[in-house]
Order: C-alpha cells, then structure tokens, then sequence
C-alpha cells in the first residue's frame, strides 16, 4: 500500500517539476500536492493546467525560491502540517549571474540546485514536517558523460575546505563556464543526501536523475548561442541519439524512485555507463567514490557552514 499521500516539489510551476505534479496526481491515494513556486502568477497558471489536465483539485501554492534560504524558510514556518515526501526538483544554471555570491556567502548556482534544498530539508526535519521520503533530482554530470563532452567532476581531497570551495565558487573563478560547474555542483548534493540517510534513518533519502530531458526551463539563462543549441536544437537532434528523452519519462523516474521500495536510502540513481538516458541503475556499480562516507560527511558539514 503507498504510504505517500501528500507530496511537496520546488520548481513546480513548469517543466519536469510540473510534469511530475500531473503524473503525481494520477496515482491512487495521493491527496495533496504542493507546488513550490518562486511568482506567484505563474504559480496560479500552472495550478490551473494541472486541475484542468487531471480533473482534481489537490494542489496548493507554496511560495518559495531555493536560491534564497530566507524564503524558504519563511515557506516552511507557513506550513501547518507535514507533508510525507519532498521533490527537490528546483535547480538550473544559476541564472543571469551564477557566480555571483548570495546574502549567506554561495553562488547562485550553488543555492539555486543544493543550499537551498539543504535549508529545505533541515527545517522540515527540524519541525517535524515531513514523513517519509525526500527526493533529490541528481544529475549524470555528477559521474562525467563523456559523450557529451561533460568531463567527470574532479575532487583533489573531498575535504570540508575543498567542498566549501565548491559552494562559494573560489574552485572554479568568477569565469567559469555554469555547464562545466554543474556537474561538480550535483556531485556535491548527492554526497550530501547518503550522508543525510544514515543521519536519518528512519527517513529515505533518494537520488534520482530524470535522465537528459528536452523541454526543462533550467537552460533559460544560459548564453544566447548554448540556449539555443541544448533547448531547441539539441531538444530536436539529440534523442535520435538517444542523449535525451521526454519530460513525461523524466518526471516517471521521479515517481518510481518516491514509491519503488528497490531504490534504497542514501544510493543514486541515474541512467547506465555512458549515457544520460536508458535503464536506471545504481551509480555505485559505474562510481564506487559515491559509497565513500568521509566524502558524503565532508560534503554535509562545508554545506552546513552556509545554511
């Protein structure tokens, strides 16, 4: 029997975060679902798609924005009741300025895909706002995809300074490019939530990519000339090559790692060796480093400096 009934996703409003909210809605005994939004109108519009396309009236608004811990929580201390599992699906290049440090000392590409996820769980945990299952949309990029050019990220220490260096941007320069500063970026939020499952144990704490998806808004703020290519023209060439696949199958990789009980707690789930879409497996069997708990450790305790 599914014990998940009400569910919370950041970045809801567009994208797999609002694909994963209609597919969420069609399963048996879910009866609420919170739409993490950063605006409020564009909220309002998708909570209206979502009614329409699937003939229930289960969604609510929450207004919050990951790059900004204040907002979050400020979300948080809002919420009345507990939710049983959360989608951290928000995330994206950083927008206009991703290098440029927030009030609590990050990059903007830094809160926007793991601070302010981590200042979401915290505060949930902490008020005893969540039931079950916390979610993290982790990436391929986090283990290299070699095929599409994305080096594998490279750790010279996995030491505390070394990850905090990753989350105030002093690794990479303030001229890095975003896609090259991505990879490392989830790298580090997936250390972060195996060292939160055993932290936790009584929750589960899973790492699910939803593959290469075309038709995602987290391109928007790339350059002109890289939107171009990986929103349009790569969304059109790149799954005849099997390098991408739909937003529908993105958001279903989503689903089945909240309620298929095979994907355990602290692991990560991504597409097989090489690719970044075909059958889910379990990123220890491609990268033993992602089993190594000083790094998970290490990982959680830079990130906690921050939030």
């Amino acid at each position: 029997m599914n014990t998940i009934k009400t569910v919370l996703i950041t970045g809801a409003n567009a994208g797999i975060g609002f694909e994963a909210a209609r597919q969420l809605a069609s399963q048996e005994g879910i009866n609420k679902i919170y739409l993490g939004c950063r605006n409020i109108d564009k909220a309002n519009d998708a909570k209206s798609q979502l009614v329409a396309a699937t003939g229930k009236d289960i969604f609510e608004i929450i207004i919050l924005d990951v790059s900004d811990s204040t907002s979050v929580r400020n979300a948080v201390a809002a919420m009345t009741s507990p939710v049983d599992a959360v989608v951290l699906n928000a995330g994206g290049t950083g927008g206009r300025t991703p290098h440029a440090l927030t009030s609590d000392g990050v990059t903007n590409i830094f809160a926007s895909n793991v601070l302010g996820h981590v200042v979401l769980v915290e505060e949930l945990i902490k008020r005893q706002l969540v039931t079950s299952t916390i979610l993290y949309a982790g990436s391929e990029t986090a283990r290299g995809i070699p095929k599409m050019g994305v080096a594998k990220p490279e750790l010279s220490s996995s030491s505390i300074e070394e990850f905090a260096s990753i989350a105030n941007g002093s690794k990479f320069g303030s001229k890095a490019d975003p896609l090259d500063v991505y990879g490392t970026i989830k790298l580090t939020g997936t250390l972060w939530m195996a060292s939160m499952a055993r932290q936790h144990p009584h929750l589960r704490f899973v790492t699910m990519s939803p593959g290469g998806t075309t038709g995602t808004n987290g391109m928007d703020d790339l350059p002109f000339l890289k939107k171009l290519f990986f929103k349009y023209v790569g969304g059109l060439v790149m799954p005849m090559f099997g390098m991408m696949h739909s937003v529908e199958k993105g958001a279903k990789r989503y689903l089945e790692g909240l309620f298929d009980p095979r994907f355990e707690s602290g692991h990560f789930y991504a597409s097989h060796a090489g690719s970044p879409t075909g059958p889910v497996v379990d990123q220890l069997t491609i990268e033993p480093s992602f089993g190594n708990t000083t790094a998970q450790d290490n990982a959680r305790q830079a990130i906690q400096q921050f939030s």
